[in-house]
């Protein structure tokens, strides 16, 4: 799992490979994450929009910017979580995310950067 702490918000990442989805002869890789967001901070929060930057092996960079997450704009009250299942489609067997989120102080409107930390999409049979 990856971790990184941003101005109190802790951002957690487990990838996997979904190999029933998944064509490697067609180049045709799907991967999902799962995410934690905690908030450790003394401020209720929103996180207003996602900001992504996809690689994949052949040097291919996405970008991926919206509202929320899966359709949702979570509020995260002191002490609380959100997780949520997203995917990815790379054209190769292996690839890298990273990217923001941006988050809003409820009480004052504050709107601040959260770091979501690379991570890798790697398919199992890669590593061997």
């Amino acid at each position: 799992m990856i971790s990184k702490i941003t101005e109190g918000v802790r951002v957690s990442i487990e990838t996997n490979y979904q190999q029933e989805y998944s064509s490697p002869m067609q180049g045709h890789y799907v991967f999902t994450y799962r995410i934690n967001i905690e908030n450790y901070g003394e401020h209720t929060i929103r996180l207003l929009r996602r900001h992504w930057f996809i690689h994949d092996a052949n040097g291919v960079v996405r970008e991926v910017e919206g509202e929320g997450v899966v359709g949702q704009q979570p509020t995260l009250e002191p002490g609380t979580s959100h997780e949520y299942v997203s995917g990815c489609n790379l054209q190769t067997e292996m690839g890298k995310m990273r990217g923001t989120y941006l988050m809003e102080r409820i009480v004052d409107g504050k709107q601040f950067s959260v770091i979501i930390p690379e991570f890798t999409l790697i398919a199992p049979f890669k590593l061997n």
